[in-house]
């Protein structure tokens, strides 16, 4: 009986560093969604009167982190 635990498959995917090009691309959608999660950010406090629990730095950090593996895995 074979024992295919003990000798892995080379094919698995191993947790890599970002690459430069992918940090590129991060930084330049995380500039241009940053003033867009800004204005959203201040018409959420003047609507509710209450400061939002996430930040505008917060939600372009979260779109960026959406929108960036899309443009990789395209």
């Amino acid at each position: 009986m074979t024992d295919l635990t003990s000798n892995t498959p080379e094919s698995v995917r191993s947790h890599k560093p970002p690459k430069t090009e992918f940090m590129v691309y991060f930084a330049v959608i995380f500039v241009a969604t940053l003033p867009l999660a800004v204005l959203t950010w201040a018409l959420k406090a003047v609507r509710t009167m209450a400061l939002p629990d996430r930040g505008p730095v917060a939600r372009a950090w979260t779109q960026a982190r959406i929108i960036t593996p899309m443009i990789f895995s395209a």
